[in-house]
């Protein structure tokens, strides 16, 4: 007897239907899967055989095939245990092959028959509506991140005997709807904050213009300077998630498995910190089958390097890509994906190998290794980061002064970034750009209108520097955006004069 339902994999952070299609027929007792089964999905059998049995059912032993289809698709992760196992049920005529039907069924089976959470369960909920399916059975523990799409009947369960029952129709059991769903617009309290900072108002100040205008960021200093602080602390002054971001960036998340149990959405900004021995396929994604990396994980937040001369030179190039398109293509020989990389990238690094350089303390480096140490990070690379800042070793005085002083805390910094973030979203209406980071060479002349002065400012400063064109477009970027700071439609030559200042490390490239 042939029984049929559906189920769904994961492909990128999207997902596809899948045909589950069970046939017990007479013959030797032979349990075989085809369509493409990784060596998890391969697994399923023991699994399955043991729920079966250990739910207080008996398993046929007879010969049964299982077909996942279209056959040309890559089928990975446990989550098919309990549709093969429903499946084999409708075939052995304990439950009708009528009750599926308008199911998909998603879940992985321990031993015992209880359910356990499976990864992406969110891009695979809200996929299924444009398959015309409305009801979807899912572990317990995955119920709060599937009820996110509100058009699909949720029904949680588990273990493998409750879905039974509800099927024999044995027991009732209504669509699981969450009252509100888990989205604070990111008002998680956190213990840090901006005036836990000591000094440094120029970095301070250059964070707040790179939240501003979702602008790159570099800090170059010596050990203990403040560098790693400043960063941590850059997610406590960018405005708030809207519920969209939250949804793209918790798809990722879901894929890969991080979404925090019980929880809805990731409604906190990411801050990604991956170490320097990283790879550029964890940087990046990929893999045989691709998965997101850390770039797609900071997706509407930080991907903050640090020790960024430390990071292979392969791995580093790998950014320049996603740094500019915001997306990230993996092609392989079976498939090609695309992942969402819209991250701010935040990095710090020493001045010199034995990180001294311009401080009080004695540097020990000579001038080619000072050289040779900061070409590791390549001129194009660089000129994709608008604003580049040197963060100077501080002063024994500001270290052990026992004055109170005053200093901004993040939720006064971020007041203005989100003024300044809401004059740009007026700006862009309709465009498919957030940010000024987000503008090309059309808004850059459109809305980068400088007065006289300033123009001619930043005409001697190209021609003495020698910047590039492209550090030429991110300095009116970043002008923008200081001018938006301070409220003003027409780039001054004080906001131009500050936006040269933020690109330091030119002179050494």
């Amino acid at each position: 007897m042939i029984s049929f339902l559906y189920s769904a994999s994961v492909q990128g952070i999207d997902a596809c239907l899948i045909d589950v299609e069970i046939d017990i027929s007479s013959g030797l007792p032979v349990f075989s899967i085809v369509g493409l089964p990784d060596t998890s999905v391969k697994e399923s059998r023991d699994r399955v055989v043991s729920a079966i049995k250990n739910s207080g059912f008996d398993f046929p032993t007879k010969k049964i095939t299982v077909n996942l289809a279209p056959a040309d698709i890559k089928k990975e992760g446990g989550a098919f245990d309990l549709p093969i196992s429903l499946g084999i049920l409708a075939s052995s005529g304990i439950i009708e092959k009528k009750s599926l039907q308008n199911f998909c069924a998603i879940g992985e089976l321990s031993l015992d028959g209880k359910l356990r959470p499976v990864k992406g369960i969110l891009p695979i909920v809200l996929s299924l509506h444009k398959f015309g399916i409305t009801q979807v059975i899912v572990p317990e523990k995955n119920k709060n991140e599937a009820c996110v799409a509100k058009d699909i009947e949720i029904y949680p369960f588990t273990d493998l005997k409750d879905v039974i029952q509800f099927l024999k129709k044995e027991t009732v059991v209504e669509p699981y709807k969450q009252d509100s769903i888990s989205f604070q617009n990111g008002s998680t309290k956190t213990s840090i904050d901006f005036s836990d900072i000591k000094g440094q108002l120029f970095a301070k100040r250059a964070a707040e213009v790179a939240c501003a205008g979702g602008h790159n960021m570099i800090m170059v200093g010596p050990p203990g300077s403040g560098k790693t602080m400043i960063a941590k602390r850059i997610p406590t002054i960018l405005p708030s998630m809207s519920f969209e971001e939250s949804v793209e960036t918790t798809k990722i998340w879901s894929v890969s498995g991080l979404v925090p149990a019980g929880e809805s959405l990731i409604t906190d900004r990411p801050f990604r910190s991956p170490h320097h021995t990283t790879s550029s396929v964890a940087l990046i994604g990929g893999g045989s089958y691709p998965k997101p990396g850390e770039v797609s994980l900071a997706h509407n937040g930080v991907l903050f390097l640090d020790e960024l001369t430390e990071f292979r030179r392969d791995v580093l190039e790998v950014l320049r890509q996603p740094l500019e398109d915001k997306i990230v293509t993996v092609s392989r020989a079976k498939n090609t994906l695309s992942f969402p990389a819209s991250f701010m990238l935040i990095a710090s690094m020493n001045p010199c190998p034995c990180g001294n350089y311009g401080s009080d303390k004695e540097c020990t480096c000579n001038p080619y290794q000072v050289k040779r140490y900061r070409s590791k990070i390549s001129g194009p690379l660089m000129d994709r980061i608008d604003i580049q800042v040197e963060v100077p070793a501080l002063k024994i005085d500001e270290i052990t002064s026992t004055q109170t002083v005053t200093n901004e805390t993040s939720q006064q910094i971020k007041e203005r970034v989100i003024k300044a973030r809401n004059i740009q979203y007026e700006r862009f209406k309709g465009k498919n750009i957030y940010c000024n980071a987000q503008m090309g060479p059309k808004e850059i002349k459109k809305y980068c209108v400088l007065e006289e002065k300033a123009g001619l400012m930043l005409h001697n400063a190209i021609e003495k520097l020698g910047f590039s064109a492209r550090a030429y477009d991110r300095i009116l970027k970043v002008a923008r955006t200081i001018a938006d700071l301070a409220g003003s439609q027409i780039i001054q030559q004080n906001h131009i004069a500050e936006a040269i200042k933020y690109r330091n490390l030119d002179k050494y490239n």
